[in-house]
């Protein structure tokens, strides 16, 4: 088996546990770095919390099928909990530290500074800040074209996505770096630009304020609004991405929609932006005219709609709502 590099969590928190798990499940001793002075006891009573936790997990997973009940202390033993005292050898002997610290600026700023001098100018150094864009913080680590920010969606170690955003000195290797060895553990990068919200964030943030709006509104109960979005909205979204979507059923479609909404409930926020128009004028609709958001020339568009609906039919198998046909 080769040897694959270590990984370090700065902060011994929810989502420094749920990467150590991530990494320890595909093979990579993890250190969780704590970065707080404690007393001997108090840190071994953190420590055997984490662990314990982490343990937990692991068994979680032996009952979903991930592993088996005898595989569990064989990868919660990749994982160790380091006081700060530990915290030098810990840092610079990790490929990649992920800094998991509560999102205030300051916090971060002095834990990245502490973190990048302890570690040295080699490891890769990525804030899991989910608030924060990687420019505003970038200066307090030393030899700042090793850092940038890789946003992980709770539960750390069962979402696959993980959000990577290089700021302006990061060195796209290092991007290329980080990418690699996610998908190294199973994980699905993304990149996008330091853009406040990411991509999920910005989108879910829309999507639930607007299904909060619809119960103040009296359109629906809670209950309805959330069987709608599993059953349609997640049920589709699920196979398809959305401008996938919007280029399955044409951007015309979008447009007019759009047009429609605005007036009727008289808010610009369904408004499209300009580039639907724009998509619409220059004959780019989708899969009928064989681009759109997305490319679609030489594809076979029988067998990739053929594929997508089999995609759609193991969900209905998933929900257990599928029924043989009345004959």
């Amino acid at each position: 088996m080769s040897i694959r590099p270590a990984i370090a969590c700065l902060g011994a928190g929810r989502m420094g546990r749920g990467i150590a798990v991530a990494f320890a499940y595909a093979g990579h001793n993890v250190a969780i770095v704590d970065f707080k002075a404690r007393y001997a006891d108090k840190f071994k009573a953190l420590e055997a919390e984490a662990l314990g936790e982490i343990r937990k997990t692991f068994a979680s997973m032996a009952r979903f099928g991930l592993l088996t009940e005898a595989d569990i202390e064989t990868l919660v033993s990749r994982v160790i909990v380091v006081p700060e005292a530990g915290a030098g050898a810990a840092l610079s002997s990790s490929a990649i530290i992920f800094e998991g610290v509560p999102e205030v600026l300051d916090q971060k700023r002095d834990a990245l500074a502490r973190a990048s001098q302890l570690a040295g100018p080699s490891p890769v150094i990525a804030s899991t800040t989910s608030t924060i864009l990687v420019d505003d913080i970038s200066s307090a680590v030393e030899h700042p074209e090793r850092f940038l920010n890789a946003h992980w969606l709770n539960p750390a170690y069962l979402v696959p996505l993980v959000e990577v955003s290089p700021g302006a000195k990061t060195d796209p290797a290092v991007t290329a770096r980080v990418k690699e060895m996610l998908e190294g553990i199973g994980k699905v990068p993304v990149v996008c630009a330091a853009t406040p919200g990411y991509i999920v964030p910005r989108i879910q943030a829309m999507a639930m304020n607007e299904a909060a709006r619809m119960v103040e509104e009296g359109v629906a109960s809670p209950e309805d609004i959330d069987k709608a979005i599993k059953y349609g909205f997640g049920f589709r979204f699920a196979v398809l991405g959305l401008l996938e979507f919007v280029d399955w059923g044409g951007g015309d479609i979008l447009y007019y929609a759009s047009k429609y909404l605005t007036g009727a409930l008289n808010n610009d926020r369904y408004s499209s932006p300009e580039i639907v128009g724009r998509n619409m004028a220059e004959g780019k609709i989708g899969l009928k005219t064989g681009e759109g958001f997305l490319n679609y020339e030489g594809l076979d568009v029988d067998a990739y709609r053929e594929g997508r609906l089999s995609a759609f039919v193991d969900l209905l198998k998933h929900f257990q709502l599928q029924k043989p046909p009345v004959l």
